[in-house]
């Protein structure tokens, strides 16, 4: 039955933990939709309260403030005999995928299905094994199989029902990046094959490019991140090209931590390494609009990554420096370095200036990003020559993806 309203419906809910003088509020009026065939990720920090709205979601914890709607039923003051109908309903998929260690992984999946399918559920279940690439490891115990293949029999398992709706929790959190990337992907594949919601909690970045939307939840509250992306977006860039504005890429970058906004970028690297690969641009204007302004807010959230005044960033193009800011926020230290670049290949660190090489793809210098006045001390650090060196790489493909799409510079930047 497909739902024209959406499948998972939030409006306004607050969520408590504790009594008394330990009542504490983990989630502040968050409103969303979800719709059918959407695979939406909810993503932020450690203790943003990500798992709340997943288990809310899921009809495994009561609504206290607000209007929850899952397909189509009010959740809030719900009877407890409705919540196991929903519950039903609902295929889910946790970090630790939960099996059980004296069953196979075929009896794993078929105890999805219930005592009464018989001979019926066991063909079922050789069958959603199949569809994650474990049909011959099918009679295999849980301790025989590496962590993704467990994953994927938990992902065999939620399916297994024909549910409207999966959730999942941290899927690969306990997986490497590869593992990790496969397991999400097949979930996705298979989620749009059996005609399933997905929404998944996650602070992964690495598999961001899954959803067709993503959102930020941060201190329990859904930020501007959710107004980021459209339906269907497919890969980070194509998400961030609906930004409204400069200001809100400010505002995601702004609220990110160190670690989290340098895995951001790495996957912002690589999706132009990819679309330097096939110059494909499409929408020109919304491309330059884009790599505009993701440069602006990357070197404005380098700057307060090393606690510096100010940023100002030079490219290369056709054998000569020049700013990419106008030519009044570039020092002559800098415009000195920068000719001396091309044989030094060396971060400069003197005098309270940081001066950082950004190389393109065949290690060629495409310009220079300098950082001056940095906030409490007269010179930056070895650690903060270390931050930019992990940084330079990613911003070097951002970079040469703004000069191959021809623009022309960033007029009036200072930070």
């Amino acid at each position: 039955m497909a739902f024209e309203e959406p499948l998972i419906s939030l409006r306004s809910v607050s969520h408590f933990y504790g009594e008394g003088g330990l009542r504490r509020q983990v989630l502040f009026d968050v409103t969303c939709d979800v719709r059918a065939g959407e695979i939406v990720i909810i993503t932020g920090p450690s203790g943003s309260g990500k798992t709340t709205v997943l288990t809310l979601a899921g009809a495994l914890r009561s609504v206290q403030v607000g209007s929850m709607k899952i397909l189509g039923q009010e959740l809030y003051m719900a009877p407890a005999a409705a919540l196991v109908k929903i519950r039903e309903k609902i295929g889910f998929i946790f970090q630790a995928h939960n099996l059980l260690g004296c069953l196979t992984a075929r009896q794993n999946v078929q105890m999805a299905l219930g005592v009464a399918a018989g001979v019926q559920s066991v063909a079922r279940a050789r069958q959603m094994l199949g569809a994650v690439g474990l049909a011959e490891r099918a009679e295999y115990l849980p301790d025989r199989l590496s962590g993704g293949e467990r994953q994927r029999v938990a992902i065999a398992r939620a399916l297994v029902r024909g549910p409207k709706i999966v959730l999942a929790d941290e899927p690969t959190a306990s997986l490497d990046r590869q593992s990790g990337h496969d397991v999400v992907e097949l979930l996705r594949n298979l989620a749009r094959r059996e005609g399933c919601t997905v929404m998944m909690v996650t602070h992964d970045h690495r598999i961001l490019d899954i959803a067709d939307r993503v959102m930020l939840l941060e201190d329990g509250r859904l930020s501007s991140f959710e107004g980021l992306t459209s339906p269907h977006a497919g890969h980070l860039l194509t998400a961030l090209a609906a930004m409204p504005d400069r200001d809100h890429l400010e505002l995601l970058l702004g609220r990110m931590a160190e670690r989290e906004f340098l895995d951001l970028l790495k996957t912002i690297g690589a999706e132009c390494e990819q679309l330097l690969n096939i110059l494909d641009l499409g929408d020109r204007d919304s491309t330059q609009r884009l790599l505009r302004d993701l440069l602006h807010s990357v070197l404005q959230k380098l700057a307060t990554c090393v606690d510096a005044e100010k940023a100002t960033l030079v490219e290369l193009r056709n054998g000569a420096y020049k700013a990419v800011v106008d030519d009044s926020g570039v020092s002559e230290q800098l415009r000195h370095w920068a000719e001396q670049a091309p044989a030094s290949c060396q971060v400069v660190n003197s005098g309270g200036l940081l001066c950082v090489p950004i190389k393109d793809r065949m290690q060629e210098i495409r310009g220079i990003a300098q950082f001056a006045n940095k906030r409490g001390s007269t010179e930056f650090s070895a650690a903060d020559e270390r931050r930019l060196r992990d940084f330079a790489g990613p911003l070097g493909m951002l970079l040469e993806t703004y000069q191959r799409a021809g623009l022309e510079g960033l007029e009036g930047y200072h930070q």
